[in-house]
């Protein structure tokens, strides 16, 4: 099967015709070759320009002062354009279709590949701005191309007038005086100068051409004003801004009650009884006695229901429980306002903001986890984790808990704690035939639950530990009989010859290797689990029978395995091969070394003492009666 490739491009004016040489051969054959003709003909296709069909796309750049849709790049087969169309015959504009694929940009696209400037221009004060286009052509018969336009638009070389700030709002109280500044606005250019707009009527602020300044033009009552203010250049008019001022005048009243405080922030403690007052109100009104003003609370619902008001009291109505969750998402604080009116008139209120801080108080001992019983095996390495301590405490938070060993760590005690997460760990050897259990106090104290530090409580909590027995075994060597051969190397050099293969049980018992046998002349030693020759100057072909003893366990149960090794040395004089290549053979005769067992048995000293007491009881029963009969 012969395919076009995907990138190739065919062109029937250039090459019409291609021949294709085919060879083709079976296993066992000769090789057969064929011609493949491939004729190319003439067709509609439709092409885009490199630099349009592009994936940077075609550039274009204009100035930003051009007129309102004014064409910028015309995708077109004209000259000034970025379309080809190939094939048989032409085809008129009006035969294509042009799409734009993508609608952020407000840049138009006419039916006839026209790229427009907006409606409203360009803002010719602005930094260079790029806008691009993604254009696709289709003609009437399917065939389309696709292609890309940037348009890059440059600032105006005229001097151009910009707002900092084009929207402002502005609130000021009634009765400012005639000709007082209300607000200032400021715009950037050369030759600034500034005008209102709107509103023309009624006159109640002027402008100052010069400055910005806005002031009034009479005293000031309730009211709000919507100014549109121009900046312009005193040089050239027609260069030019606008900006919006809204300027709200607002009333003042005057009979609105004045309360001492004014804002209330207290700290509380979480013990404080509901009922308790927290601060009473002194208000008072020029024109109103005190029995005609009224309080009430306003504020978020979660802290409302810890107050009430009675009068210009205000009082704690529940039970300020910092421990609980509730207390917790409020953050601890307690916030509202209390609103004093005056005749229940809403527009002559004052609000008194209240902020309430709860702190904690250390009510409650720590609690101790139930049932702590760990099991940790005899042979656990230093420093490996027995288990965890999770005490518990009411007060908040409920994980500021420290915790201590009583006695600290030793040889009657190899265990440790850590003070933050209570877990235990082992800090010294274990031995289940000493002590099999081990009874530990841990101490829980609580952190962090009082504002005073020094109020802490404490719990003694009892921890088991129980050691689980590891049977030791005798360590494995593979092989246990080995015979090897090696050449003698030159005097004074090290000649490593095998390395032993054992292991143990546990496997994390280390393992020891020792030379007891057949090394009398010290041609050998033992470096970790490999043996190594000294070769000498005076060495003659001779075997080495060589046993060598590997321990393995801890404390008093170490036990051994006796491994033999012949060792063939063959002098650098006699002619055998140069190499040192060692050779394992396992023999098939009886070993040298079975195996040796060592029980050791070591009684308590109360079994010794006893032992020894009646040895000498019977020795003096002894004498008596070998006297008793020579007397006779």
């Amino acid at each position: 099967q012969v395919t076009l490739h995907a990138g190739a491009e065919l062109d029937a004016r250039q090459v019409n015709q291609y021949t294709l040489i085919l060879r083709a051969a079976c296993p066992g054959e000769d090789e057969v070759e064929g011609r493949l003709f491939v004729r190319v003909t003439a067709g509609h296709v439709l092409r885009c320009d490199s630099p349009f069909a592009s994936a940077e796309g075609d550039v274009v750049q204009v100035l930003a002062d051009v007129a309102p849709r004014t064409p910028l790049y015309a995708v077109l087969p004209q000259p000034v354009g970025g379309l080809t169309v190939m094939g048989q015959g032409f085809l008129s504009p009006s035969f294509l279709q042009f799409r734009l694929r993508n609608h952020n940009t407000p840049l138009m696209l006419t039916r006839r590949g026209l790229v427009l400037a907006p409606d409203n221009g360009f803002d010719p004060c602005k930094d260079i701005q790029t806008f691009r286009l993604e254009i696709e052509v289709m003609d009437r018969h399917g065939h389309n191309c696709s292609g890309a336009v940037k348009v890059e638009v440059l600032p105006s070389r005229r001097p151009c007038i910009t707002f900092p700030e084009p929207h402002r709002a502005v609130t000021v109280t009634e009765g400012i005086g005639p000709w007082e500044v209300v607000t200032q606005v400021h715009a950037r250019g050369d030759n600034v100068r500034y005008a209102i707009l709107a509103p023309v009527a009624p006159e109640l602020f002027i402008i100052d051409e010069v400055t910005g300044e806005i002031r009034s033009t009479r005293r000031l009552e309730m009211t709000r004003a919507h100014l549109l203010i121009r900046a312009y250049n005193a040089l050239h008019p027609g260069v030019h801004a606008t900006a919006t001022v809204n300027i709200t005048v607002q009333g003042t009243d005057r009979q609105a009650p004045r309360c001492v405080p004014a804002i209330f922030v207290s700290q509380v403690s979480e013990i404080m009884s509901p009922g308790s007052t927290l601060v009473t109100l002194r208000c008072s009104d020029s024109t109103s006695t005190d029995g005609c003003l009224h309080y009430a609370l306003e504020g978020p619902p979660s802290s409302l229901s810890y107050f009430c008001m009675e009068g210009p009291q205000l009082k704690v109505n529940t039970t300020l429980d910092y421990d609980s969750e509730a207390m917790a998402a409020l953050g601890f604080q307690l916030t509202a306002t209390i609103v004093v009116t005056v005749g229940g008139q809403a527009q002559q209120s004052t609000r008194v903001p209240v902020l309430v801080t709860v702190t904690p108080v250390n009510e409650f001992r720590p609690a101790c986890p139930n049932g702590a019983t760990f099991t940790v095996p005899e042979t656990a390495a230093f420093g490996s984790v027995v288990g965890r301590v999770a005490g518990t405490d009411s007060d908040y938070p409920p994980d500021s808990l420290e915790y201590g060993l009583e006695g600290g760590s030793g040889p009657a005690q190899p265990f440790s704690i850590d003070r933050r997460t209570g877990e235990i760990r082992v800090v010294g050897p274990l031995d289940s035939q000493r002590q099999k259990n081990y009874r530990l106090v841990v101490r829980v104290t609580d952190m962090h639950n009082d504002l005073d530090l020094k109020k802490r409580q404490s719990r003694l909590c009892d921890v088991s530990v129980h050691l689980q027995a590891v049977p030791d075994q005798l360590p494995v060597c593979i092989p246990e009989v080995q015979e090897l051969r090696i050449t003698a190397g030159s005097p004074g050099s090290r000649q490593p010859v095998t390395r032993l293969v054992c292991h143990s049980s546990p496997d994390s018992a280390a393992l020891t290797y020792t030379i007891v046998g057949g090394n009398e002349d010290g041609r050998f030693r033992l470096e970790g689990n490999t043996l190594v020759y000294l070769p000498s100057d005076r060495a003659s072909p001779r075997p080495f029978v060589l046993l060598v003893e590997v321990w393995g366990g801890s404390g008093g149960r170490r036990r051994s395995r006796v491994v033999a090794l012949v060792v063939h040395v063959t002098p650098r004089s006699t002619p055998v091969p140069t190499s040192t290549t060692t050779q394992h053979t396992t023999l098939q005769k009886e070993p040298l070394v079975v195996m040796q067992t060592e029980a050791v048995w070591h009684p308590p000293a109360w079994f010794v003492a006893v032992l020894t007491i009646s040895g000498a009881l019977l020795l003096a029963t002894l004498g008596c009666v070998a006297r008793n009969l020579l007397c006779r």
